[in-house]
C-alpha cells in the first residue's frame, strides 16, 4: 500500500501507539451462541462507529471504547422468531433487530441527556432506528439469500468503508491486517534490513540500502540482485511477498542470495533484522560515509534541508540539521517542502515554532471538536536567519501548514508551485480496543490570515485554495521538467557509495535556483506590519 505518495495521508491524530488487548467475547448462554458468534464479529466494529463518530471521542483520549450492556443481552431477552419459508423475503434477523434496537435505545437514551427536546430527541431515536433497520434488512438478505456465500466480517467492513468514502476523499476504513502498516507509515519505522529494492521483469534489485541500516554494513549496494530470501527463490514474486519475507521480528537473521552487477555469482550474505528509523531530513548530497550534507553553498554558506513528511521524529531531526548548520555558520536556508505529502500535524506546528518568535501558527475548528489555536513562543528558535521556502503541486497538509505560516508571518518566501490545497484534519478513532480505526475528517484548519486553503471539488483556478508562491517568485515546471525533476531527486536518495553522483550535479532544478538567487539578492526593507500573535498555549494536536 504506497500510502506515502498520496496528500491524503497528512494529519493524523496517533499521539499514543495502540494499545492492544484480546477481543472481548459476547455473553456466555446456552442459548446465546448465535449472538456471541455473530454479533461481536459482524456488529462490533458497526457498533463502535456509531459511539465514536457520534461521541467525539478519539483514539488518544480513550485506551479502550466501552461496550453498552444494553448492547449484549439483547437478544437473551427476544430469542429468534421461526419463519415461514414464504416470508424470507421480509424477515430481517431478529438477533440483529434485537441489537438495533438496542443501538437506537442507546443512541436515544444520550439524545436526551444532551438536549432540552424530548421529543425532538425521540424523533432522532425513531430515526436512527429506522435507518438501522433498513441496514439490518440489507444486511440479512444478503447473508441469507445471495447465490454465493459470503463473509460477515467482510460485509460489514465494506459498509463501513463506504460511508466513510461517502464523505470524502480522506476519511478511510482501516481494517486489521492494514493497520500497523499505517500505524509504520506515521512513525516512518519498520522492522527488516533497511533498503530500497524494486521488482522488474522477474528480478528483484536493490535501488538503495538506507545508509546505517543491516543490509548497508552487510555491504549491499545499489544494483544488486536478490536471487534468494531465506532459500526462495525472489523470481516472480510481488513487491508484497518479498516485504513478508524480508520483515520479521528485530534480532532474528535473514539469509539472502546476492548477485553483484556484472557477476554471474550468487553470495550468500546473513543480514540480522532490526528497528528501521526512516530518515525525513535529508540534504542535496551525501559525504564520503553517505550521511546527508546540509550545506548547499560553502562559500555563500547556503544551507539546505528537505522535509520529505512530517512523522513523530521530524522536528528532532530537523533541529539536530539546523544546529550542524549553525555550528558551520550558516547564513540563509532553504527549506524544501516539494511533494511532502504531510504527516503529523503536531511535527509542523512544531517545526514552525522553531522559526518564528511570535505569531500565530495556525487554528483548527471542527463541528464536534472546540476551536483550538496555537501560537510560536520564544526561545530554542532561529529567527534571524533568511529563508526561502520551495513547494509544489504535491505539498499537501501539514506542508501546507508550515508554508502558509512562515508565509502569513513574514518569515519567508514562498517559490516554486501552488500547493495542493487540503485544509483538513483526520483523526484516528479506535475500533474493536485498538485492532482496526476510522480515519474520519473532524475539523478545517486555517492559517494565520484566516483563510481555509482547502480545495473543494467546486473550487476555482481564482479561489484561496493551497498555498501560492509569493509574487514574482512562480516557477511552474512542465511535464517533461517534472519528470526530470523527479528523477533527479530520486537519484540524489540513492546510496551510490561515492560522495555525489554526477547525475543529481548534471541537473539544472529551476525552482532550487530561483531559490538560491532571492537569498542571495540584497535584503528587502523590514515588513511594517505582522500577524497578531495568539495568546494561547501550546498543546499537542490531535
Amino acid at each position: 500500500m504506497a500510502l506515502e505518495r498520496f496528500p491524503c495521508l497528512a494529519e493524523c491524530g496517533f499521539n499514543q501507539k495502540r494499545r492492544r488487548g484480546k477481543k472481548r467475547a459476547g455473553p456466555a448462554s446456552s442459548g446465546s451462541r448465535f449472538f456471541c458468534a455473530y454479533v461481536p464479529n459482524s456488529f462490533r466494529a458497526m457498533c463502535e462507529v456509531l459511539q465514536n463518530s457520534d461521541s467525539g471521542l478519539h483514539s488518544e483520549n480513550v485506551n479502550e471504547v466501552f461496550f453498552p450492556p444494553c448492547l449484549c443481552f439483547s437478544f437473551l431477552q427476544f430469542p429468534p422468531k421461526q419463519s415461514a419459508p414464504e416470508s424470507l423475503m421480509n424477515r430481517p434477523s431478529a438477533a440483529i433487530l434485537c441489537l438495533l434496537a438496542s443501538v437506537a435505545g442507546f443512541l436515544g437514551a444520550r439524545s436526551l441527556s444532551a438536549v432540552d427536546n424530548p421529543p425532538s430527541a425521540a424523533d432522532r431515536a425513531r430515526q436512527d432506528f429506522e435507518l438501522m433497520r433498513l441496514f439490518a434488512d440489507a444486511y440479512e438478505q444478503i447473508d441469507s439469500n445471495y447465490v454465493r456465500e459470503v463473509d460477515r466480517r467482510e460485509l460489514v467492513e465494506a459498509a463501513i468503508r463506504g460511508m466513510a468514502s461517502h464523505l470524502d476523499t480522506f476519511s478511510t476504513y482501516i481494517p486489521p491486517k492494514d493497520l500497523t502498516k499505517f500505524e509504520q507509515y506515521l512513525d516512518q519505522e519498520f522492522v527488516g534490513i533497511g533498503v530500497h529494492a524494486n521488482a522488474t521483469a522477474g528480478k528483484l534489485e536493490i535501488v538503495s540500502p538506507l545508509p546505517g541500516s543491516p543490509a548497508f554494513r552487510a555491504g549491499l549496494r545499489s544494483g544488486d540482485a536478490i536471487t534468494e530470501i531465506d532459500g526462495k527463490s525472489t523470481t516472480g514474486l510481488n513487491p508484497a511477498d518479498v516485504g513478508k519475507l524480508l520483515s520479521g521480528p528485530p534480532g532474528r537473521p535473514v539469509v539472502l542470495g546476492i548477485r553483484k552487477p556484472n557477476t554471474e555469482n550468487v553470495e550468500q550474505v546473513t543480514v540480522v533484522r532490526e528497528l528501521i528509523q526512516l530518515p525525513t531530513v535529508v540534504g542535496m548530497s551525501r559525504d564520503a560515509e553517505q550521511q546527508w550534507k546540509f550545506m548547499l553553498d560553502e562559500d555563500k554558506k547556503i544551507g539546505y534541508v528537505r522535509i520529505t513528511h512530517f512523522s513523530r521524529n521530524t522536528a528532532s531531526e530537523l533541529k539536530k540539521s539546523l544546529e550542524t548548520l549553525v555550528t558551520q555558520n550558516m547564513k540563509s536556508l532553504v527549506l524544501d517542502l516539494r511533494s511532502n505529502p504531510g504527516g503529523l500535524m503536531e511535527s509542523a506546528i512544531e517545526i514552525a515554532d522553531l522559526f518564528l518568535d511570535s505569531g500565530a501558527i495556525v487554528t483548527m475548528k471542527g463541528r464536534a471538536v472546540p476551536e483550538r489555536k496555537w501560537s510560536a513562543k520564544r526561545g530554542d528558535t532561529i529567527s534571524d536567519v533568511p529563508m526561502t521556502v520551495l513547494v509544489n503541486r504535491q505539498s499537501a497538509s501539514a506542508s501546507e501548514v508550515l508554508s502558509a505560516c512562515l508565509q502569513d508571518n513574514q518569515r519567508a518566501n514562498i517559490v516554486g508551485e501552488r500547493s495542493w490545497g487540503k485544509g483538513s484534519v483526520q483523526n484516528v478513532i479506535q475500533l474493536e480496543s485498538g485492532h482496526s480505526a476510522l480515519k474520519l475528517t473532524t475539523a478545517s484548519y486555517f492559517r494565520p490570515s484566516g483563510v481555509n486553503i482547502h480545495r473543494f471539488p467546486d473550487s476555482k483556478k481564482e479561489d484561496a485554495w493551497g498555498v501560492m508562491p509569493n509574487d514574482g517568485h512562480v516557477v511552474e515546471l512542465s511535464q517533461e521538467q517534472w519528470l526530470e525533476w523527479t528523477k533527479a531527486r530520486e537519484t540524489v536518495d540513492v546510496v551510490h557509495g561515492q560522495s555525489s553522483s554526477p547525475e543529481s550535479r548534471s541537473y539544472k532544478d529551476l525552482q532550487l535556483e530561483h531559490a538560491i538567487a532571492l537569498l542571495t539578492e540584497p535584503p528587502s526593507p523590514e515588513p511594517t506590519s505582522a500577524i497578531p500573535e495568539q495568546d494561547v498555549s501550546k498543546i499537542v494536536v490531535p
